[in-house]
């Protein structure tokens, strides 16, 4: 059993419920106000934490439109790296308005931040954890930097080797950091369920011994289900106000109603696991009295043999088990017994 991590008040491990993430990202679509309605709308949706991200286009990369930076194909084609960062950054200058409002809501706040700078801007704001996101994963400067704030790191493996993945997690215990969360991820944007391939989980569970959970670009919310099942202590999910109002992510986002469905069922998925045991269950026991049992079906006079007319295995429960029948047959009644007596071994004599 891995140690919980503690992220503000709330405790994530296996003996907790999974903590979703609702990740902002760029669907603010440069509006503070709706920036903080997508704060509001995660709290009340039962999410545990909201995640920003912290860059602009020039930590990010270069104004340049050499055929390197342009994005081709996919949600963004036509844009290049500035121009696609400039659109979805979140301004620095929100981030202590975001961080107030988000305490005053309850709910806790943190950030990918996506270069030393932005470690130093968080720390300002005494961020309480720190996630590195899966293109930042073989940036092992950031990651020792991010690890000797002694803060939660959660690391997401998108498009990772094995070997990335080992080196990333070895970067950040040799800056004095255990505290290690590995989110499974496939960078695709959306991910064919298809292609999820959630059963690495299990394996980084055991190659690494850390908390693994799933950061999750599928769309809908069986994928983050099924992570639960397996073990995945945390869900990253994308959100929106709407798909419809548009954004850099809006088309692989959760809707609030859909968030508000993706806590209560990795919850319940979590609650279903239980333990390992074969005791009686409480929901069970009314039920003991519909199992078969040994009745009397005729009425019986002293001294009568049962067989297999006057006794049968019966509904209800209320008799002698019908492991114990062939034992019955051929024994004597003790007494007259009438027809629906449920039987006891007071009522006949042993077979010798």
């Amino acid at each position: 059993m891995r140690n919980p991590i503690k992220i503000d008040n709330n405790y994530i491990g296996e003996d907790f419920s999974p903590y979703i993430i609702a990740e902002m990202s760029g669907n603010h679509n440069g509006d503070i106000d709706r920036a903080k309605e997508l704060i509001k709308q995660a709290k009340q949706a039962g999410a545990s934490a909201v995640k920003m991200q912290t860059y602009t286009a020039d930590t990010m990369t270069i104004d340049c439109d050499k055929d390197d930076f342009q994005i081709k194909g996919g949600l963004w084609d036509g844009k290049n790296l500035y121009q696609l960062y400039e659109w979805a950054h979140t301004p620095w200058n929100w981030h202590q308005v975001l961080f107030s409002y988000a305490n005053d809501l309850g709910i806790t706040l943190f950030s990918s931040p996506f270069d030393e700078t932005a470690v130093d801007f968080l720390e300002s704001l005494n961020a309480p954890a720190y996630k590195i996101a899966s293109f930042e994963l073989v940036d092992h400067p950031l990651i020792a930097k991010v690890a000797k704030t002694k803060k939660p790191i959660i690391l997401s493996t998108g498009m990772a080797t094995y070997d990335e993945i080992a080196e990333a997690i070895k970067v950040a215990k040799n800056n004095g950091n255990e505290e290690l969360i590995v989110l499974h991820c496939i960078s695709g944007y959306p991910t064919p369920i298809a292609e999820s391939n959630l059963s690495t989980i299990t394996k980084l569970k055991k190659d690494f011994g850390v908390q693994v959970g799933l950061s999750d670009h599928t769309l809908g919310t069986t994928a983050s289900v099924a992570a639960t099942v397996l073990g995945a202590t945390v869900i990253e999910k994308h959100f929106t106000l709407k798909r419809a109002d548009g954004g850099p992510d809006a088309a692989f986002s959760l809707e609030p109603n859909e968030l508000q469905q993706l806590c209560n069922t990795t919850k319940d998925a979590w609650l279903s696991l239980g333990q390992a045991n074969y005791e009686l269950k409480k929901a069970e026991t009314p039920n003991l009295q519909f199992r078969r049992s040994v009745y009397v079906v005729e009425d019986i006079k002293k001294g009568d043999t049962f067989n297999e007319k006057n006794i049968r295995r019966i509904r209800p429960g209320f008799g002698l088990q019908p492991k114990y029948y062939n034992e019955l047959l051929g024994s004597t009644a003790t007494k007259n017994i009438s027809k629906g007596t449920p039987m006891r071994w007071d009522l006949c004599t042993k077979k010798t």
